[in-house]
């Protein structure tokens, strides 16, 4: 914007930024603001050497989903066989290398913190799949845990266990 069409407080703002780029330090590093591109969420490595894994579009069609399901009893069949099938696993709103939420980005932080291995649904995926996870566990809101087949609970229990340390006993079991 030119100048003339600037407030005061921001023409001084620029003013002193442009003099804070030119003056010139004897001894002292000077920062010069450099741009940067950040990668994709989808290049990015999850944390913990791949301690978890996700079933969205980061991942490999091996992982994927197979199954695209409607109707309540084949969502709730299918949700049956992803908490059977897996030791822990994250009903989460996003992937865990980009959550969605900040309550399952804690969970997914929670669970990495333990460095435990862990099978992920993204509930944005499917309404169907949102809706059938809440009735399915009789629980309001997203994120769910299921650790051996028992539902855990949200993110604010999870973070309780958490510090109380019983989660790494229940985590311990798991493995």
């Amino acid at each position: 914007a030119p100048v003339s069409t600037m407030s005061a407080p921001l023409r001084r703002a620029a003013t002193l930024s442009v003099r804070a780029a030119f003056r010139p330090t004897v001894g002292v590093v000077q920062w010069n603001p450099v741009r940067t591109t950040i990668a994709p969420a989808a290049k990015l490595t999850p944390p913990f050497n791949g301690a978890s894994r996700g079933f969205a579009s980061d991942s490999d069609d091996d992982f994927k989903p197979t199954t695209h399901v409607s109707g309540a009893s084949a969502i709730q069949a299918a949700i049956a066989k992803d908490v059977a099938e897996n030791k822990v696993l994250l009903y989460m709103k996003g992937t865990p290398s980009a959550p969605q939420c900040g309550f399952s980005n804690m969970a997914v932080q929670i669970l990495n913190s333990h460095g435990v291995e862990y099978a992920t649904r993204n509930v944005l995926a499917s309404e169907d799949t949102r809706n059938g996870i809440k009735e399915f566990s009789s629980w309001p809101t997203i994120p769910q845990v299921f650790i051996h087949g028992e539902f855990v609970g949200g993110c604010d229990i999870l973070r309780q266990m958490h510090a109380d340390g019983e989660l790494e006993k229940t985590l311990k079991t798991a493995q």
